[in-house]
Parts: C-alpha cells; structure tokens; sequence
C-alpha cells in the first residue's frame, strides 16, 4: 500500500498550517509554518494569483485528508460512506475521520501524533475490547473499549505522550481514559461541535458534488 515517504512539514508548509504530524515539534516555534518559511514550498514568487473556488476547495481538502493521514483513495472512500449515512453528509464526515482507531489512540493521549498512534496500531500494541486490532482504519462504535498491551505501556515513547496529554488538557469529552491503566472507551459517538481544528468541511463536500 502507498504512504507518503517525503519530508513531512513540507505538507505543512503547503496548507501553510500546522497539521500535526510531527506531534509535539508542531506545538512549537521550530514549526516552519511558525518560524522563517511562512510561505509554500518551491520557488519564491513575488505575487500569487488569487485562488479559484475550486483551488479553495481542494486545498481544504488536502488540509483534512493530510491532517489524518489519509491517501487520497482511502479519503474518497470514507466520504462516500458519510454520503450514504443519514444527516449533514459534512458532519457525518468529520465523525467517521474521528472514529478512526489511530486518531482515537492520538485523541486518547496514546500518541503524539496521528503518524505515530498508527504505528502502535500496525504493531498490534493496541487491544480493541480485549482483543488486538492491527487496522488503523478500524471504525469504533459507541462503548468500545482501547487499550495499550500490557507490556507496551512502560515504553518511553508513550510515557512522554501521556505527559503532554496531561499537560494541555486534550481528551476530548466523547472519550473516558484512564492513563494510570493505559485504557479507554468511547462514551458516545463524536459531533461537529466535539472538533477543535476549524476545518470547513462543507467545500470539501462541494469539490466531490461536482
């Protein structure tokens, strides 16, 4: 399967935002969005044209997709599931990106980033109701239960993790953890209003309505 290999503030730089994919280094001033590169990558212009409305949608698109960590392939398919469910198929998005086993094990504090909550995934150092879930797409429901293997949770890694979690304050309230046992549980399924990122949704439904 394809992942990008490339250099990964790179992306940042192109959705000029911080999309947290190197975990704590995006909370601080050696983000290059945040220091001296506050433009995009490649040759410097001295005027940008205007961005069309499509531009405007894709770029939203990218931001979101690239946020999650997302292929492009993976990204389309999980929106036309949100597509087919009941409600504002925007919402219905977002949700389904939140329900994601690696973003729940980042939510959870498990992780300084979505990148590295996956990894713990794919090395099956993650138990999903007591039994080992190596699918970082795996969709939670309400009530799941998320652990860390038992002998994964003296790992240095996540000891630092659940320490910025602590400090900044980051569970959000659709999840109940525990960090003394290195466990969690969904305790309902997230909402728009749950989301701190201000993503715009909407364009993205308006770039694959076309």
């Amino acid at each position: 399967m394809g992942r990008y290999t490339g250099p990964r503030c790179k992306l940042c730089r192109r959705e000029m935002t911080p999309l947290m994919l190197k975990g704590q280094r995006c909370l601080t001033d050696k983000c290059p969005v945040k220091g001296k590169k506050k433009y995009p990558p490649g040759p410097p212009r001295k005027r940008r044209a205007k961005l069309s409305d499509y531009a405007v949608q894709l770029r939203e698109k990218q931001r979101i997709r690239r946020s999650y960590g997302l292929l492009e392939k993976q990204f389309r398919l999980l929106f036309q599931d949100a597509l087919r469910m009941k409600g504002v198929t925007g919402d219905n998005m977002m949700s389904l990106l939140e329900r994601r086993l690696d973003n729940v094990v980042f939510r959870m504090g498990f992780a300084s980033s979505r990148m590295q909550a996956r990894q713990l995934v794919k090395h099956k150092h993650v138990h999903v109701n007591g039994r080992v879930v190596d699918i970082p797409s795996y969709r939670v429901q309400e009530g799941t239960a998320v652990s860390i293997r038992e002998n994964h949770t003296g790992n240095v890694m996540l000891e630092d993790s659940i320490k910025l979690a602590k400090a900044i304050d980051s569970v959000p309230g659709w999840i109940e953890v525990d960090f003394e046992k290195r466990n969690g549980k969904i305790v309902r399924l997230p909402v728009r209003e749950d989301l701190t990122s201000n993503f715009n949704d909407q364009l993205v439904v308006e770039l694959y309505s076309k």
